[in-house]
């Protein structure tokens, strides 16, 4: 008996520490000043607890350790909070009001009449907010170095820190080795503390102030209203504005500062919940530091209106934004490598799609060189992660994916023709196709019917399967609940619990098995084919697919498991019509759709459109080398590229993706976005600021 009570006793423990207003926050500072800030927090909010560390490293090592929980920090440390050794991420962002939201500007300051542009800065004294801070360093130095003001080769070169200790004539940059150039204006110990008075954005003022710097590197907001008159903004194409002129001459735009805590989503939520109680009920004011003055932005900057949270699976990257990161990057001078690569990166969805892959690849060989490389990953949108972070460089998706992929930041390139008399002609670049609902003839299932049915669908957020359908009928349910429409599904990518999983199937090899309802070819109902089988075989009562599927998969068309249907058996529905036959899609459908695209990062575009010219010239349906097919799919349907596809056509340079996707399908979309259950997580990431792509 006594090891049953030790373990009831144990499982008792267990829960109390579990219990929901048990467990405390235990928040991370880096002051004196700021510790009495927190206490004071933790009295009127008894959630939260305070844990004291010399700098904000130590904070982020002691939040991966579990010795604390949160700290608020600025988009350079953000970066490195994300990094892999300590692996946190963004929760909950600073929303600066009306104007900037989420975001501010990186600024250049200096008085007035001083006679100097930003290109002008070598020889001149600098005031830094911080080492390897957003405002005070990452953005004004990342600026100067892609602009060759600043002349860097690298790493291999000489330290970052170096290059501009010589190019300054002295400096203060909180953080930096003591002793060296850059710690040469500061007052106090050059540390990124409090201890040092010309830290943070109004320490690094106060050094321009005291006209120990000639330059400050700071936020829009830091300089004080009567101080305005006195000071100048220095703008990248050399001329000066006045303070309030931020808009037109920053350096850039920057990520809001933002909470960073370990990938824990009960933690995430009890962080939130105990900041938003404070932010709601006033019980105190969070972005207040007039009682510890002169000290200021302790815990949250003084300019914070209110708190927001930030969408889930949102890492440090996505937070951050692609330009961002490239200002990171090129303080690191990390890209290089990657553009001098003679190969693309093709990025394989599952293991069917990573097979045929790994066979074009060593098609691809040429000489001792190869032009496509593989990189997998599990979804469409780890892909478009990937790209965006250039761990790969393209893959083709279809017009729901081009949408998401667009609003990352990324640009379709090439898009996929399934008319062969139209692949000779430089006029055509578009190429679409019909979005169908297809029903067993005899079923008595009409478009008026619909309601209560089972259904079956491409994928969540695909075009045919879920996009143009859904979005059809949010417009005369105006519900977003979708599944108070159809009893239950299969739309791959659905939440495993959701009733739009219960009709999947899986890769049909085992119980418990992991491929149910995943979007990708290992569930045997996803994608147009899987869609129409799912009706087959009577999981559903509607399939939601292209025109073309139901004759490619029927009189003697198609897999072992179409080898016996007629395409005379099914019908399509439309609104306000009764079921017609298969052939008459051009007046029965849905939507006319764009077809599948090339997506890729907007400065690959040549790269990408040059490789894969070269590689539909050998690996086409006319090409020259019948070793292999890269519109043909053994091991499935559609992998890689759609198998009805004739060849890819070049997307003209410039070409947005709301001008591909065209006026029609944007309507839809922006119906069926009005349901932000079903919007991905990666494009809630992407669109939460203002500034990742601006």
């Amino acid at each position: 008996m006594k090891p049953l009570l030790l373990v009831a006793l144990l499982g008792l423990l267990a829960s109390a520490v579990a219990r929901p207003g048990s467990q405390k926050v235990k928040w991370c500072v880096k002051s004196d000043q700021e510790l009495r800030k927190c206490l004071d927090l933790a009295a009127a909010a008894p959630a939260f607890s305070c844990v004291k560390k010399e700098n904000t490293l130590e904070c982020i090592i002691a939040i991966k350790a579990g010795e604390a929980d949160a700290i608020t920090v600025d988009g350079g440390d953000i970066y490195t909070a994300g990094l892999n050794n300590y692996d946190l991420h963004p929760i909950i962002a600073e929303d600066y009001g009306a104007g900037t939201d989420t975001c501010y500007y990186a600024v250049a300051v200096a008085k007035k009449n001083t006679g100097f542009g930003f290109r002008d800065l070598g020889g001149k004294k600098s005031c830094h907010t911080g080492l390897g801070k957003s405002a005070g360093w990452n953005i004004p130095i990342g600026s100067l170095v892609t602009m060759n003001v600043i002349e860097w080769g690298g790493i291999e070169d000489k330290p970052l820190e170096e290059a501009v200790s010589t190019f300054f004539h002295a400096s203060c940059a909180p953080g930096a080795a003591r002793g060296s150039k850059l710690c040469e204006l500061c007052k106090g110990d050059c540390s990124r503390s409090q201890r040092e008075p010309y830290y943070d954005y109004n320490g690094a003022f106060q050094c321009l102030v005291e006209g120990a710097g000639d330059v400050a590197f700071v936020k829009h907001l830091t300089v004080p209203e009567s101080d305005k008159p006195s000071y100048e903004l220095l703008c990248k194409d050399n001329t000066r504005a006045p303070i309030d002129n931020y808009k037109a001459c920053s350096l850039a735009r920057v990520p809001a500062h933002a909470v960073v805590t370990r990938k824990d989503p009960q933690l995430a939520d009890l962080i939130w919940q105990s900041l938003d109680q404070v932010q709601t009920d006033h019980s105190f004011n969070l972005f207040s530091s007039e009682a510890y003055a002169p000290a200021k932005n302790l815990m949250f900057k003084d300019s914070t209106v209110r708190l927001l949270r930030v969408p889930p699976n949102t890492d440090s990257f996505l937070y951050l934004g692609a330009n961002y990161m490239s200002i990171v990057h090129s303080l690191k001078k990390e890209q290089a490598s990657d553009d001098a690569s003679p190969a693309i990166r093709w990025c394989a969805v599952g293991h069917a799609e990573t097979a045929k892959c790994d066979t074009w690849s060593i098609s691809s060989v040429s000489g001792d060189t190869t032009s496509i490389e593989c990189q997998s990953a599990p979804t469409v949108e780890e892909c478009l992660k990937k790209i965006m972070r250039k761990e790969a460089d393209a893959v083709a998706v279809d017009g729901g994916q081009v949408f998401t992929a667009g609003k990352c930041g990324l640009v379709p390139v090439m898009v996929e023709q399934y008319g062969q008399e139209l692949c000779s002609r430089s006029d055509v670049t578009s190429s679409s196709y019909y979005a169908v609902a297809v029903v067993k003839k005899g079923s008595g299932v009409t478009w008026d019917t619909l309601k209560g049915k089972k259904s079956c669908h491409t994928g969540i957020g695909r075009t045919a399967g879920w996009n143009i359908p859904m979005g059809q009928i949010y417009k005369t349910e105006h519900d977003c609940d979708f599944t108070k429409f159809f009893s239950s599904g299969c739309a791959p990518g659905a939440e495993p619990n959701s009733p739009f999983c219960s009709l999947c199937v899986g890769s049909g090899k085992a119980v418990g098995d992991q491929a149910k309802c995943k979007a990708s070819a290992d569930e045997k109902y996803y994608g147009y084919a899987g869609a129409f089988r799912c009706l087959v075989e009577g999981g559903g009562d509607v399939a939601f697919i292209k025109h073309t599927i139901v004759t490619e998969n029927s009189d003697g068309n198609g897999p072992d498991w179409a080898r016996n249907l007629r395409s005379s058996d099914y019908q399509l529905i439309c609104p306000g019509k009764g079921p017609v036959e298969i052939s008459e899609y051009a007046t029965c459908n849905l939507a006319q759709v764009p077809a599948h695209a090339v997506v890729t990062r907007p400065e690959s575009h040549s790269k990408v459109v040059r490789i894969l010219q070269e590689q539909q010239a050998r690996f086409g349906n006319t090409g020259t080398d019948p070793s292999f097919r890269m519109f043909q799919s053994e091991n499935g349907k559609n992998l890689l590229f759609k198998d009805s596809t004739k060849c890819l056509q070049e997307v003209p340079l410039g070409t947005t993706y709301e001008q591909f996707l065209g006026n029609p399908y944007m309507d839809a979309m922006k119906a069926v976005r009005h349901c932000s259950e079903t919007t991905p997580d990666l494009e809630k990431s992407c669109t939460f600021h203002t500034c990742q792509q601006g």
